[in-house]
């Protein structure tokens, strides 16, 4: 294993590729909220329906299918853009002249008179920009060594959430001294940070991958489309190398271990979304007002993500993957172990920001770490396809637990909610010490060679 100082841990974050991963992460940050809770303010202050705005919660399907299509991203060349700015920037410019011109668009409408082609051009928005996340993810992966992933998260991280502020709370104040037209016109020009960040970075090498390139050939032999002869054997052909076999090399690379992979994936973030679902309404049934709780969470909140996230990027440096990984897993069941504490507390202030400071801390040193994490597993030749799949699984089953948080609330109370949801993050920690100890053999090597 390759020994870094602290002080080069540290120094990783004046590379040119970490810096500018904080521009395109802001890229990234900037369309989500107009599709959802800035178009609802919107939609509502304009006089629309309670029972419409909700159908436009459906947008957000656009994210959690987004492996759908990440392996037409992976394997399409875009005529003429491909060969100007190579693989992965052509798809991320086309991606943000896209959402701008999207949001172009919503300037332009009337929710009382054109609510459809709000609809209509909502879904197109969030479409380029779940484009964008993939073809984002993947250059992340491909543009830098895989022991600086966890830097590269934490600059993205930053970047998204400042992004998450000019799309809400500026979005907002131009909306009340201007208009909500002009906030998305001005939100569509924000949009040109992400393109001039795409123009001046370098396009990540491609190199040829044998094996996988074997692994493909093998497929199409065994579907029996390996002669090309016909338009059906060349879709087959298609398909197989860019759906099926991302795939299959996963566990082909991995083995029987690939089980234990995918269920870590999928239950690692499942403490803290579970927690998350509940954690507005039980700052507001405390007795906190709404400017105690946007105070605390956007001071103490925002900047104790962030160092947390800086922090799990140098840990990661320091000392490779997993032992940073299992102190995440640690920290984010534990301090949810602290909201018992303010719930069974008289509502205390000073307590409340201890409280979100510590869960934001951890939250950030588990998000970098495990987007690091995530970024070793792919395969150079299916990095977009790999890394899709891997975020939708690592969402998508703690969003179905977190569906029952309510009625857990409801029947049990809030002590005992905050117990449960510190206990959902047990399974994760045995689930890293299991792969520790069956990876020890490779613990030379803590970040695969691919």
């Amino acid at each position: 294993m390759k020994t870094h100082t602290w002080k080069q841990s540290f120094s990783a974050y004046l590379r040119p590729q970490v810096i500018g991963m904080s521009f395109l992460g802001f890229s990234a940050g900037l369309p989500f909220l107009l599709v959802f809770s800035t178009l609802s303010a919107w939609l509502r202050d304009s006089g629309v329906t309670l029972s419409v705005i909700g159908f436009f919660s459906w947008v957000g399907l656009t994210y959690s299918i987004k492996v759908i299509w990440a392996p037409v991203i992976d394997k399409l060349r875009l005529p003429f853009l491909t060969k100007r700015l190579g693989k992965r920037r052509s798809w991320m410019l086309l991606a943000q002249v896209g959402i701008a011109a999207g949001l172009m668009v919503l300037a332009e409408l009337d929710p009382l008179t054109q609510i459809e082609l709000i609809a209509l051009t909502a879904v197109g928005i969030a479409f380029c920009s779940a484009t964008q996340d993939i073809v984002i993810d993947a250059y992340r992966i491909e543009a830098i060594e895989p022991e600086y992933q966890a830097a590269m998260a934490a600059t993205y991280v930053f970047g998204y959430r400042v992004a998450l502020l000019v799309s809400g709370a500026g979005a907002f104040y131009i909306a009340e001294y201007i208009g909500w037209n002009a906030a998305y016109s001005a939100m569509a020009l924000f949009m040109f940070i992400g393109m001039v960040a795409t123009l001046v970075s370098s396009e990540p090498k491609h190199q040829d991958n044998q094996a996988s390139a074997d692994l493909e050939a093998k497929i199409e032999s065994t579907l029996g489309v390996q002669a090309h002869s016909s338009l059906f054997q060349r879709l087959s052909a298609w398909f197989s190398g860019a759906v099926i076999a991302p795939f299959a090399e996963f566990f082909v690379r991995n083995g029987k271990l690939g089980i234990w992979i995918l269920a870590l994936i999928a239950l690692y973030k499942m403490s803290d979304i579970t927690m998350g679902v509940m954690a507005n309404p039980f700052y507001l049934d405390l007795g906190f007002s709404k400017t105690d709780i946007a105070d605390v969470s956007k001071i103490f909140g925002f900047f104790m993500t962030i160092f947390g996230a800086v922090l799990g990027g140098v840990l990661v440096i320091r000392y490779g993957l997993m032992k940073p990984l299992l102190l995440g897993a640690i920290l984010v069941a534990s301090t949810n172990l602290l909201f018992v504490l303010l719930a069974v507390s008289e509502p205390n202030l000073k307590l409340l920001a201890l409280v979100i400071s510590a869960d934001n801390l951890s939250g950030g040193i588990a998000t970098s770490v495990f987007i690091a994490y995530l970024s070793s597993l792919t395969n150079s030749a299916y990095t977009a396809t790999q890394y899709a799949l891997f975020s939708s699984l690592m969402t998508l089953p703690a969003k179905l637990m977190g569906g029952l948080s309510g009625l857990i609330v409801d029947s049990f109370g809030y002590a005992s909610f905050f117990l449960y949801a510190s206990s959902v993050g047990l399974p994760a920690i045995i689930l890293v010490i299991v792969l520790m100890r069956m990876q020890e053999p490779a613990q030379n090597e803590p970040y695969p060679n691919k």
